[in-house]
């Protein structure tokens, strides 16, 4: 039988991940389809109602990938209790009558490099530890020119003379990058092809707004979870400012700890949590250089947020920021959304005027 491979989607990312695993086990890799509304709704079916939101997507990205044929499941999911719930999930399938083999790469609450080495030496017996490597740095150097050029977009596209030109740029360079044959040199090259034509974009010369978007790693990263958020923001002639990508989440949080408490001592004294202290940490930041506004998303019932919003809105009363919190639980109706953005704009108008 052949080994099909899956896993969880979160925006864009299944990109760099499938030419990770693609490369290092040579297995067929299936992607579930872009999280909707059955998704959620599977999802939910089948999960405790009082798990975050985050479960219930990956549990029906799951099911959907079962039921197109897949046979390995993968979670890499950590950073909160969320790193605990990979035999739960694996439980409700096999009690859902799936026939599969569920490989958890977290260990101590991180992606652990050794499981996904063994994992893929299992796979594919042929593979080297030097190939392993090259994979994984080839793997990884995609998803950080991903992020540098999503960066640059979640700023200017909201100025951009003809914003499509953006999204119709960022579909090419996803299709450039989908390829799992590339060599170091080409992946380099197409990072540096769609660097020069998003700066070469046309833009607005005009006063900018700065929101700043914080909160959980879900529903921050994979955009079709919180309806689009970050999108409809910057169509509204916004700048965005997010920091929470995988790069920073693999590569660089861990060194970034100490520094965190150290600069937020005077609200924390110890972490909250997952992407908690991040949170304060740069609604704290920003708001000393003046951002216009904040806007804080979270998944329903999580607790490192929740603990989060207090002090947020300490700092938001304390430097005279406006800020919104928003959670999203799949019920959402778009239409509520769309009105407590409204009012958030007319708050950042009002507060920019009387700053004047």
């Amino acid at each position: 039988m052949n080994k099909i491979i899956s896993f969880p989607h979160m925006g864009s990312y299944y990109i760099p991940i499938k030419y990770i695993i693609s490369n290092i086990t040579k297995c067929e890799i299936l992607i579930p389809e872009e999280n909707n509304k059955h998704t959620i709704a599977i999802g939910s079916r089948y999960s405790p109602s009082e798990v975050c939101m985050p479960f219930k997507y990956n549990l029906g990205n799951y099911i959907n990938a079962l039921n197109k044929g897949a046979n390995i499941l993968i979670q890499a999911g950590g950073g909160c209790r969320y790193g605990y719930y990979a035999e739960l999930q694996e439980q409700i399938l096999k009690d859902l009558g799936y026939n599969f083999e569920f490989i958890n790469l977290i260990q101590n609450n991180h992606l652990s490099i050794k499981k996904l080495y063994k994992l893929s030496k299992k796979l594919n017996p042929k593979l080297n530890i030097f190939k392993f490597i090259n994979s994984l740095i080839k793997g990884f150097l995609i998803l950080i020119y991903m992020d540098k050029l999503d960066d640059y977009l979640r700023k200017n596209m909201g100025y951009a003379e003809d914003p499509s030109m953006f999204t119709i740029s960022e579909n090419k360079m996803h299709q450039a990058y989908s390829n799992s044959k590339l060599s170091l040199l080409k992946i380099i090259n197409i990072y540096k092809q769609y660097k020069h034509i998003y700066h070469s974009i046309p833009l607005k010369n005009i006063p900018r707004t700065k929101i700043l978007l914080i909160g959980e790693l879900y529903s921050l990263m994979d955009l079709t979870s919180s309806h689009n958020l970050e999108r409809t923001i910057i169509n509204q002639g916004i700048e965005v400012i997010r920091y929470t990508n995988l790069t920073y989440l693999l590569l660089i949080k861990k060194f970034k700890r100490h520094y965190l408490l150290r600069k937020t001592k005077k609200y924390l004294k110890y972490p909250l949590g997952a992407d908690g202290t991040e949170s304060v940490y740069h609604t704290l930041n920003h708001a000393k250089q003046g951002i216009n506004g904040i806007i804080h998303i979270k998944s329903f019932s999580c607790v490192p947020e929740i603990n989060a919003m207090p002090i947020l809105s300490q700092i938001s009363e304390e430097y005279h920021i406006p800020i919104l919190y928003l959670s999203f639980d799949g019920e959402n109706n778009i239409n509520n959304i769309d009105t407590k953005l409204e009012a958030f704009y007319d708050m950042l108008l009002s507060s920019k005027l009387s700053h004047q």
